[in-house]
């Protein structure tokens, strides 16, 4: 219910402006002008002229420019060529047009014909070239053929695609087109129907059928016949239909079934949801009266009231203003009441059903009545408590405004009204016409038996001469104002609120001022006054206290001031010099980095040549083998329990059936989702759950939820809306969120991720970063690697760099082959030994290859290990790797090394690669027998006194970031390879995971809901959740997807290569210096662009259409069933039950806090498994 005031004659003016003259522009006979055609179709990336009628062109003469078309597509400019054939045709030369995008299937484009340069020809405005794509929003064989003939787009049978005929192989017979005699698409599909029940009466209209046809010969629904309707049907989209009655009293539900021309197996289409037949009633109705005059918001409630298309509600035959209606309810608003008050009765329409009940009655009563209004004034500016007196008053179901406090009684505020002069008159404004909105009653809309009138607003002035006045604590203030009290009868006055600062004072109230008494503050204090929606600011308060410094105190405190002063100013002036000099040395150091950058460029050229090469040779030599891709369960253990080779969930569990029984009761609690949320809950508030245990509790949930992933994944949201709510509450900031793995959530997001994006490594990152891993090892192999120190040549990290020249010859680039005769009767044995006698040449016994060995060289307490050219192996030399062995024949030249490898030989036993012994990590500890320390191309001197990646701190040389930047150069290829498939939605025909828009969407809803608009926020949560936790950990551990073995070097790289897709994924600006890490001055230029990927990334990602939780679950139900025998669950919950042992009277006492627990007697069920596993009844 609201008051309405309106009609309030004030004087104005109006201001007439003349329409605007129309003008035209009429083209000269002479001039040169391209005439219009009719439409001018193009295919976007096909290769064909435009060809244009034109009149007057002029033939560009000696010094002139030529004809160009230029066509503005998608904003951005593309010129033509075009050839004038005379002066009434011009053709825009053979080139193809494209535009971005598959939103629209055709683009119109404005074109210009421009002669010399910059002179347009005139065309008709209205005139466009029509790019469009035969593919595009034409992914089914009816929305194809349903495109304009103009087109000459077809359905290709073999590519399934909507494409041009020369685009299609064998045309003849693949090719579907409008000039084929019966054309008809085949297999059509029913995507959808609506609604899915009705009454048996009939009468109920099916739509959104989703086929992909022309032609309806047959529809049935759930038996019964339907109809089509031909006005409402869409070519290739939908049909409507109107259902028949079904004969049968209990009619069962069923699908719908249609034919498309002929019932053949062809061309005929079931549906997956089933239509049903149900009886609709209802037995009560809310509220159960109302005004004759209507208005009133009915809820009709009952059973299957959403059935059918149509529904009409009666009462007492006359129409219900529908509203909107669900299975249990009927909302619709009340017509009037033509027979006056009294019990009226309900009839619904639910297509052809009448639906009745004897029971349920609306009663009409007397529309309600008003008889006074106190007070019956207000100010201009509304706002202020009217009380209204009248009868019937309860009847109102929704009054505007106002608010009813009882059948007689209710309260609402005045409005206001616009006044546009700069003050209404003292004594008053009379509106033409007020009343009040109740429902649709009629009678009370203009009440003008009494009068209503508006005064002016208050008005108060300015604290002081300047806004500022300066008071005593308990001194009154006095704000002087106009109009404070209307000259209205009776005692009702206007309602004042004072505020000083944020504390309220005591006021008395006269007509041209207001009397507060301050409150006991001091300090600046601003005024608000409050009155009928009102606010005033007359100005601030400077309440000082009664004491007074004295004048020594104030010379102290000024001098002091003084001194800070100077201070600051020389903080600022160092500050402003430091930063100058910062600023100097970066621009030096960025151009030292482009200098060498130059001088590097050719060595990059030839080193990158020469990778290409390797590269190629290496993909040459792996065709027709896989990369090798560790299977499923190797790769998922690995990411989930690193460095454990074989865990119990790999095994079957041998416990005796009472364990058993105790198990399987506890994977029931498990599936309970309360319980396991108050199970991760308890055990993540203990102070002895630490950090590694948080992340075996996440993994050894995923392995035994890994056969309902679905339930695993709905369990996961609610963690993470949990720890977001405990972030936002702990007023962390929001961009810490997902940054470490503090909680079970962040592992078993990791776990998920890496469970769900399997396939998509296999299919399309996995060749990217295999190919980078093989780069940066052949890259690193071609110059010398120190097995003992793990640095090289080639390296991208200043950790991992030799910093010293080493002259190396490669070898096995020349070879020489020996010729043996033997026969085919000889035995193994006596192969062996002929092939011996032609390579021995008077050699007496094979050389066997040891880092150390009798001959190493000892010099003072260094011991090199022995090298090639130790060995003095020469080009051309053949070398067997044979099974090792202790036999006479090899134990005397053997017999050092042996005794030095024993210190070695549970490092060997333990390895699960045939690499260097010492290449997993430096070992420069000395012999523990002679005392010496072991080196290979550099000796490390500082190896006591200081770690090896503290020398990086040294100053660099000039070969040092020469070797970085050629290896960084070398490597960009495969560096950009990589971050541009991991950034991309759709790459090498491999569509983006549904995991990944499915987790970013379920993160910007949690933003939505509590409000964080802040973009960058939103970024770094997703940044955290995807590239942070997964794809950093499988870039640096490579060997987690693949079978392969990953050498220190190897590992540096990756790490480099890791920091920086890290640094491209992050908001912050990184300000580089003198001492900023290479690894960030080598990729400082291309990290922009890596961050511009990333941010499309997202982009694309948000504007892709949401995944339904019906579809996810889908999903996620087939990954279950495709890796649901991966891990045995028994032995994940024994392993998960000792944390139930371990803090059992924590998760008890918390399943007794909890009320649903209780309800479910989840405690009780929990202790019978314990009892189970402690082998009590």
């Amino acid at each position: 219910m609201a008051l309405l005031i309106n009609r309030i004659h004030i004087a104005g003016r109006t201001v007439l402006t003349p329409p605007p003259v129309p003008t035209t522009t009429s083209l000269q006979e002479g001039c040169p002008q391209i005439l219009p055609i009719s439409d001018i179709l193009v295919p976007a990336g096909i290769i064909r002229p435009i060809t244009l009628r034109a009149r007057n062109l002029p033939q560009p003469q000696s010094g002139q420019k030529n004809y160009e078309c230029v066509f503005n597509i998608q904003g951005k400019m593309q010129r033509i060529p075009a050839v004038r054939f005379n002066s009434s045709c011009i053709q825009c030369q053979n080139t193809s047009y494209w535009y971005d995008g598959d939103e629209t299937g055709d683009l119109p484009v404005d074109f210009s014909i421009v002669w010399d340069g910059d002179f347009f020809i005139d065309k008709p405005p209205t005139m466009k070239a029509l790019l469009y794509k035969c593919e595009a929003q034409r992914d089914s064989c009816g929305l194809c053929l349903k495109a304009s003939t103009a087109f000459e787009c077809g359905w290709c049978l073999d590519n399934k695609k909507c494409l041009l005929r020369q685009h299609c192989q064998t045309p003849e017979q693949n090719w579907m087109h409008h000039g084929r005699h019966n054309v008809r698409c085949s297999h059509p599909r029913i995507s959808k129907i609506h609604p899915l029940t009705g009454p048996k009466e009939g009468g109920t209209r099916g739509e959104n059928l989703g086929l992909q046809v022309r032609e309806i010969a047959h529809v049935q629904v759930a038996g019964v016949r339907c109809n089509p309707v031909p006005s409402e049907y869409i070519s290739a989209e939908r049909i409507v239909c109107d259902m028949s009655e079904a004969l049968l009293p209990h009619s069962p539900g069923g699908p719908v079934e249609l034919c498309i021309g002929v019932c053949s197996a062809e061309y005929r289409t079931q549906s997956s949801q089933t239509y049903s037949f149900v009886t609709p009633s209802f037995n009560r109705v809310r509220p159960e009266k109302g005004p004759v005059s209507g208005g009133t918001r009915l809820t009709i409630s009952g059973h299957h009231l959403d059935t059918g298309s149509t529904v009409t509600v009666f009462i007492a035959q006359e129409e219900c203003l529908f509203v909107k209606r669900t299975n249990r309810d009927i909302v619709c608003v009340t017509p009037s009441s033509l027979s006056g008050s009294g019990p009226a009765s309900i009839k619904l329409l639910i297509d052809k059903a009448e639906v009745t009940s004897s029971d349920t009655r609306y009663i009409y009563t007397e529309d309600p009545t008003i008889s006074s209004i106190e007070p019956n004034w207000s100010i201009v500016n509304g706002s202020t408590l009217i009380t209204v007196t009248g009868t019937n008053l309860l009847t109102i179901q929704e009054p505007k405004v106002c608010t009813v406090v009882n059948d007689s009684v209710m309260t609402c505020l005045a409005p206001g009204i616009i006044y546009t002069k700069h003050q209404a008159p003292e004594s008053g404004l009379h509106p033409d016409e007020y009343g009040f909105i109740l429902d649709h009653v009629a009678a009370l809309l203009v009440l003008n038996g009494t009068p209503f009138t508006y005064y002016p607003n208050p008005t108060f002035e300015t604290l002081g001469n300047s806004g500022i006045l300066e008071v005593k604590p308990g001194s009154p203030i006095i704000l002087k104002g106009k109009n404070l009290i209307p000259p209205a009868p009776g005692n009702t006055r206007l309602n004042y609120s004072v505020m000083i600062g944020e504390t309220p004072c005591l006021l008395t109230v006269s007509e041209s001022q207001l009397l507060c008494d301050s409150p006991d503050l001091t300090g600046e204090q601003r005024v608000l006054i409050v009155v009928g929606g009102l606010e005033y600011f007359p100005g601030t308060l400077h309440i000082y206290s009664d004491s007074t410094l004295t004048l020594p105190a104030i010379i102290g405190i000024g001098a002091g001031g003084g001194v800070l002063l100077i201070a600051i100013i020389a903080v600022l002036i160092a500050y402003k010099r430091k930063t100058r000099d910062a600023d100097r040395t970066l621009k030096r150091l960025q151009l030292q980095m482009d200098n060498l950058e130059s001088r590097v460029a050719l060595e990059c050229k030839e080193a990158f040549a020469e990778l290409q090469t390797d590269i190629q040779e290496l993909t040459n030599d792996m065709d027709g083998v896989k990369i090798p891709f560790l299977e499923y369960r190797t790769y998922t253990m690995r990411v989930m329990f690193p460095g454990i080779e074989e865990h119990p969930v790999l095994k079957e569990l041998d416990s005796p059936a009472n364990v058993e029984k105790a198990l399987r009761l506890f994977s029931q609690l498990l599936h309970n989702k309360m319980f396991l949320l108050t199970f991760i809950h308890t055990l993540e508030a203990q102070r002895s759950f630490s950090m590694r245990d948080r992340g075996n509790v996440a993994s050894l949930l995923m392995a035994a939820l890994q056969g309902r992933m679905e339930y695993a994944t709905m369990v996961l949201k609610q963690l993470l809306a949990d720890l977001i709510e405990k972030n936002l509450e702990n007023r962390n900031h929001p961009k810490l969120l997902l940054r470490r793995t503090e909680s079970v959530a962040e592992k078993m997001l990791t776990n998920w991720f890496t469970f769900l994006l399997h396939r998509f490594l296999k299919e399309c990152a996995g060749e990217p970063l295999f190919m980078l891993y093989c780069a940066i090892k052949q890259q690193m192999e071609k110059g010398p690697i120190d097995a003992i120190t793990g640095e090289a040549r080639y390296s991208l990290s200043e950790d991992k760099l030799i910093r010293q020249q080493i002259d190396y010859k490669q070898l096995g680039e020349a070879g020489t082959e020996v010729p043996v005769k033997v026969l085919n009767c000889d035995t193994v044995t006596q192969v062996k030994d002929k092939l011996l006698d032609a390579w021995r040449q008077g050699r007496l016994t094979r050389i066997i290859l040891q880092d150390e060995d009798v001959t190493t060289k000892i010099e003072s307490d260094w011991k090199r290990l022995n090298t090639l050219a130790h060995y003095q192996v020469t080009d051309g030399s053949l070398v067997a790797l044979v099974q090792k062995q202790v036999s006479a024949y090899n134990i005397a030249n053997s017999f050092t090394f042996t005794r030095s490898l024993s210190r070695y030989e549970s490092l060997l036993r333990t390895s699960s690669s045939p690499d260097s012994l010492r290449s997993r990590a430096p070992m420069i500890t000395p012999d523990q027998e002679t005392g010496t320390k072991l080196w290979h191309l550099v000796k490390n001197h500082e190896h006591a006194d200081q770690r090896e990646g503290d020398r990086g701190s040294k100053m660099v040389s000039e070969i040092y970031l020469t070797r970085l930047l050629a290896t960084k150069g070398t490597l960009q290829k495969f560096v950009d390879d990589l971050f541009e498939t991991v950034f991309s939605t759709a790459h090498r025909g491999s569509a983006l995971p549904l995991a990944i828009k499915y987790m970013f969407d379920f993160l910007d809803e949690q933003a939505d809901r509590r409000q964080i608009t802040d973009p960058d926020v939103r970024h770094t949560w997703k940044s955290n959740c995807l590239p942070l936790r997964f794809w950093v950990n499988v870039i640096k551990n490579p060997q987690f997807v693949f079978d392969i073995h990953k050498s220190s070097i190897t590992d540096a790289c990756l790490s480099v290569v890791a920091q920086t897709f890290m640094d491209s994924c992050s908001t912050s600006e990184h300000r580089l210096g003198k001492d900023s890490p290479s690894n960030k001055l080598l990729y400082a230029k291309d990290i922009p662009n890596y961050k511009s990927w990333v941010e499309r990334y997202y982009r694309d990602i948000s504007k892709m259409p949401t995944i339904s939780d019906q579809d996810m679950d889908a999903y996620l139900v087939e990954q279950s069933r495709l890796h649901g025998t991966e891990f045995n669950t028994l032995s994940a919950l024994s392993e998960l039950y000792f944390y139930i042992n371990k803090y059992k009277e924590e998760i008890l006492t918390a399943l007794d806090r909890d009320g649903y627990c209780r309800k479910h007697k989840l405690r009780h069920k929990l202790e019978q498994a314990i009892n189970l596993m402690s082998g009590s009844s």
